[in-house]
């Protein structure tokens, strides 16, 4: 029986501890500073919202660990030394281990902004994150947000929740355009005001000022105008939490440096989860994928590798979903803010600016390459098996109605999307009815 550490209690680590129980007997010990007990970090907002408290956000009953013989350890680890496999915590405890699975998250980012340190000025991405923002936004009367990403999105409703104004600075011309097409992109910038939020797009953050006991009392922005604010939320990325490893002798980069199996330079020692980095890119997808169903993934094929035999990570195809306020979004396969040069790109949108479809597909042979949904829920089974059978956007759109996802009541777009593509690409598509028989063969 080995002793298996890990480091961290999000989805990552606690999907390896799981695991590894599911398939042997070794010691599991999971150490995190954050908080006692596994919680679902995508529902922080939930919280503050009101929709849920924080225990509503646990998956499993504390119970849970101790019966399955998963021990949870409240510490921080100061260091890690491969050569003896012992970490140092913190108050100078040490403890040994024989297999090491680092996953220890993100951070938000910080770019040396002046006054970046003050009180009432933070990310969003632990429980502590949770805690000090519920602390110092009590009668506030407005906040500021800079970054314009999914996290920067997310705190603006929270904040709106409560009726604090909020102004969001995003130092791109149009939200998120590194990531969305223009006509996405466009969509969100309106929705956004919609929900009476001070958009200032290609704004920057210049410095952040403060009162006499040390909080943030307003912000400067790039061509120096002051915006009064008593919180400031900084939601420009988050980066992976790895300062403590600098002297380990693990390799790092930005990430934990990992092979495709998920192992570290360090012998018996890996890296799952938002820390960790690929030497070798899976496909198009980035070095450092910071998403939850990622995170997932990675821990089940830890696991085998350490109970089993050695896994590598294939995710499959990309995707991910989000929301911008009331506005869903869901994208599979590959859609750039860009297309590449031998992709077509079809794109329809709802006259009232709330719904909108686009689909990617390869110019020569019209093989569907990549989707981008806001508004309609699409069934992932769908797609993910589309493109395996390397599907035509044609083929797509005449089936299109067994994606939809939504109930039988909702009104459905197939027919308008297929005549706007039929008018945009002088085609004769024609939309097949819904089939449970095909829908059941797409998700079996």
């Amino acid at each position: 029986m080995q002793h298996i550490v890990i480091i961290g209690n999000g989805i990552s680590g606690i999907t390896a501890a799981r695991h590894i129980r599911k398939k042997s007997d070794h010691k599991i010990t999971v150490i995190s500073a954050e908080t006692d007990h596994f919680f679902s970090r995508t529902a922080l907002m939930y919280i503050y919202m009101g929709h849920m408290k924080y225990e509503h956000t646990k998956p499993y009953e504390d119970w849970f660990w101790a019966k399955n013989r998963i021990d949870l350890k409240r510490a921080y680890v100061e260091s890690v030394n491969t050569n003896s496999k012992t970490l140092t915590l913190s108050g100078g405890e040490s403890l040994a281990y024989d297999k090491l699975i680092l996953a220890t998250g993100s951070k938000s980012n910080k770019f040396g902004w002046p006054g970046q340190d003050l009180k009432a000025v933070q990310g969003l991405y632990s429980y502590q994150d949770l805690e000090s923002m519920e602390r110092d936004t009590k009668d506030i009367t407005r906040a500021v947000i800079v970054g314009g990403g999914l996290i920067g999105i997310e705190m603006a409703e929270m904040l709106l929740s409560r009726n604090i104004p909020v102004t969001f600075l995003v130092r791109e011309s149009s939200f998120w355009n590194n990531v969305l097409p223009p006509e996405e992109s466009d969509m969100i910038n309106r929705h956004i005001r919609e929900h009476h939020v001070d958009l200032r797009l290609s704004t920057e953050l210049k410095e952040i000022l403060s009162d006499e006991n040390g909080r943030a009392r307003a912000v400067v922005t790039g061509d120096g105008e002051e915006i009064a604010c008593q919180f400031v939320g900084l939601t420009a990325g988050v980066s992976p939490n790895i300062d403590f490893l600098k002297s380990s002798g693990i390799e790092i980069n930005r990430g934990i440096v990992v092979d495709p199996y998920l192992k570290t330079s360090a012998e018996d020692v890996y890296a799952i989860g938002d820390c960790a980095e690929f030497s070798e890119p899976n496909g198009e997808r980035r070095p450092i994928e910071q998403v939850w169903y990622t995170g997932r993934m990675m821990g089940e094929t830890v696991a085998e590798s350490i109970c089993n035999t050695p896994t590598r990570y294939t995710p499959g195809h990309w995707f991910n979903s989000a929301k911008f306020f009331d506005i869903e979004y869901q994208t599979y396969g590959w859609v750039w803010a860009t297309p590449k040069e031998n992709e077509a790109s079809f794109y329809w949108e709802h006259e009232e600016g709330k719904l909108c479809l686009r689909l990617v597909f390869d110019k020569e042979s019209h093989q569907l390459l990549g989707v981008n949904n806001f508004g309609i829920r699409l069934r992932h089974h769908a797609f993910d098996k589309w493109f395996n059978q390397e599907k035509s956007v044609e083929y797509v759109l005449e089936h299109l109605a067994d994606a939809n996802f939504d109930p039988e009541l909702y009104k459905t777009y197939e027919e308008e999307i297929i005549r706007k593509f039929n008018a945009d690409f002088n085609a004769n598509v024609k939309l097949k009815k819904k089939s449970w028989k095909r829908i059941l063969e797409l998700v079996s």
